[in-house]
């Protein structure tokens, strides 16, 4: 029932509209702020059964419903709220988040119309309107890595934020039940814990030693690859003395400690640490030089963005700098993690996602970053799916999330090797391409995997799992259908499917098909046998008084009589086919010859190729 992101950013931006705050709202109002959501939603509730509420209550109600991840209770109270004069448009946008993450997409939608015409020039009113219909996008896109609980990891209280070095792991955990309990999430304050972690299952589970751990908040963790320095996020304790600002609250900073016969010890402040605002979810570059962390500092893009920061080669450290409006939203960006090969993964409630935090990623680009992609699922979910690291030489990683009943666990994922199919349709005779064309994947056992439609371009793109043959079928009406096989060991396959016009394959008095392919002794329609009886039944389709005869043949193996019966409940199954496809029974008929009429005469000599052409169907044209 946490979300427990926040807590390094204690600043929380209040959706409520400004006018109601009164007596009878104090001791709620004092709770709340004091990020102890729990309490105020209790206290709201009882302004409510006292007949005192109006639109700021039902407001603070559903906020704080919503900051303990609590979407269910939080919905009928942002409901209440959306219709009503004054209310402000990240009160809306909370609302869509809320109805996402319970799995009401569509109404989902509806308000984040509502919240784009509140806000056209917020991006993320932009990117909504720039691709409404990205939900599916996103549930139906190939998962790129498959993911399981850590054996041996997670307790009953929140655990999250993994960082392996070598065979350990670090994370940040509320197990530690001697802490006292922090007001908002009605848990132990936060530790960093070690554990040993090999082939999936983690042991050894063991607050780190030394100076780290205090009884306020440690959290995000990021170590050095020779693994001597450990920077971390803590509540703005430092030296004995707890720090608020002005307005009394207490900020998040970033630490560093060095590991010193087993014990992290010599804790230190960053140089750009302040009480007025945070800075936590410290990540390092992969060389060490850069350290990538959250800030809720002046001039930024929304409630927390994304920062960097050089490392100097004397330890010194350069000035913070934004990663920009690319990357950062009016909403919230958090946990950065900088992948081998410079990848930044961040988790975000900003980018179009399905609910809560969602983790994307930007590929390096110079200097920068390119452009930001949802990773899809399973790594997310409805919930808050956060905290995504990933070793490149391995294709191992971990991600948090509080999908399973609200509390933060730890998760292991791998990732799986996706290939892109790029297919585009053309014409055969002008190499013009075909929109419009059904463009079909079928594995090597023929079994049908997906199919989608060309667009005007005649493209079609696909995604399948690498190391894999599969075969690109397209058809058109007015086309005879083609299929090539392709070979996914490569992440980008480009292939090219010519159609041919549908006479084409009229050649004297037959229609000539690629080879209908039965199994041995079996009668039953394939896969590859519909493909080339669809070209049949769209050339019936253009030819209205077309009449055809199917003439089916086997190979010698077997009895005589048994191969002309076994022709012949084929040849029928090829007429039902074509009948069950719209095309009159009076127009097609069937007959099987056994092996009475082989194609090639080789007795019982015969290789297996000579068999296989001996065993077909021909399309004789009774009348065109």
């Amino acid at each position: 029932m946490k979300k427990l992101y926040t807590l390094v950013f204690l600043l929380v931006a209040s959706t409520t509209i400004v006018f109601a705050q009164n007596r009878d709202t104090k001791t709620a109002d004092k709770h709340f702020d004091r990020f102890e959501y729990v309490k105020a939603a209790e206290e709201y509730q009882k302004v409510i059964k006292r007949g005192k509420a109006d639109t700021y209550v039902y407001t603070r109600l559903a906020d704080a419903y919503f900051l303990i991840n609590d979407t269910k209770k939080a919905e009928p109270f942002y409901k209440r709220v959306s219709t009503r004069k004054g209310v402000s448009p990240e009160t809306i946008y909370n609302y869509a988040q809320t109805l996402k993450a319970n799995g009401k997409f569509e109404e989902s939608n509806t308000i984040m119309d509502q919240f784009a015409q509140m806000s056209p020039n917020d991006s993320r009113a932009i990117e909504y309107k720039r691709n409404p219909n990205y939900i599916p996008q996103i549930m139906e896109g190939k998962p790129r890595f498959s993911l399981k609980q850590v054996g041996g990891l997670n307790s009953s209280f929140s655990d999250f934020g993994v960082h392996k070095v070598g065979d350990k792991i670090y994370f940040s955990t509320a197990r530690n039940t001697s802490n006292k309990t922090y007001g908002r999430s009605q848990e132990p304050y936060l530790d960093i814990y070690e554990a040993t972690y090999v082939n999936g299952l983690a042991t050894n589970v063991q607050a780190v030693k030394g100076d780290v751990n205090t009884k306020y908040h440690e959290g995000i963790v990021t170590v050095t690859a020779d693994g001597k320095r450990m920077y971390f996020d803590r509540n703005d304790f430092y030296n004995g003395k707890y720090k608020k600002n002005e307005e009394g609250i207490n900020q998040l900073n970033i630490y560093y400690a060095d590991l010193v016969d087993g014990q992290w010890r010599d804790v230190q402040a960053v140089p750009f640490n302040t009480r007025e605002h945070s800075q936590g979810h410290p990540a390092l570059s992969p060389d060490g030089k850069t350290l990538y962390f959250v800030s809720d500092m002046p001039g930024g893009q929304g409630d927390s963005d994304l920062y960097k920061v050089a490392i100097n080669t004397d330890g010194s450290f350069g000035e913070p700098q934004n990663l920009g409006t690319s990357i950062n939203t009016p909403g919230k960006e958090v946990f950065p993690f900088i992948g081998d090969d410079g990848t930044l993964y961040f988790s975000s409630d900003g980018h179009l996602g399905l609910g809560g935090l969602d983790v994307f990623k930007a590929p390096k680009s110079g200097s920068g970053f390119g452009a930001v992609e949802n990773v899809g699922v399973p790594i997310n979910s409805t919930a808050d799916d956060f905290s995504f690291s990933i070793k490149d030489a391995t294709q191992e990683g971990f991600v948090s999330s509080n999908r399973d009943g609200g509390v933060d666990n730890i998760y292991s994922t791998r990732e799986i090797c996706v290939s892109t199919i790029n297919s585009i349709v053309k014409d055969a005779n002008t190499n013009r391409p075909l929109g419009g064309a059904t463009v079909a994947l079928y594995d090597s056992n023929q079994n049908r995997l997906t199919s989608k439609m060309t667009g005007a371009d005649g493209k079609a793109t696909f995604e399948v799992e690498c190391d894999q043959n599969v075969s690109v079928q397209a058809s058109l009406n007015g086309y005879e259908s083609n299929a090539t096989t392709v070979s996914t060991a490569d992440k980008n396959v480009n292939t090219e499917i010519l159609l041919r016009p549908i006479d084409e394959i009229i050649v004297d008095d037959q229609v000539v098909l690629n080879p209908i392919l039965f199994d041995f002794d079996r009668h039953n329609i394939k896969p590859q046998a519909a493909t080339e009886l669809d070209k049949l039944v769209q050339l019936m389709k253009k030819h209205t008084e077309m009449v055809i005869k199917v003439e089916s043949h086997t190979d010698i193996r077997g009895a005589v009589e048994y191969n002309r019966q076994l022709s012949n409940r084929r040849a029928q199954s090829t007429v039902q086919y074509v009948i069950s496809k719209g095309i009159d029974a009076s127009r097609i008929s069937g007959e099987g010859f056994g092996e009475d009429r082989p194609a090639v005469k080789c007795g019982t000599n015969c290789t297996e190729a000579q068999h296989q052409q001996n065993r077909r169907s021909e399309f004789i044209i009774v009348k065109r």
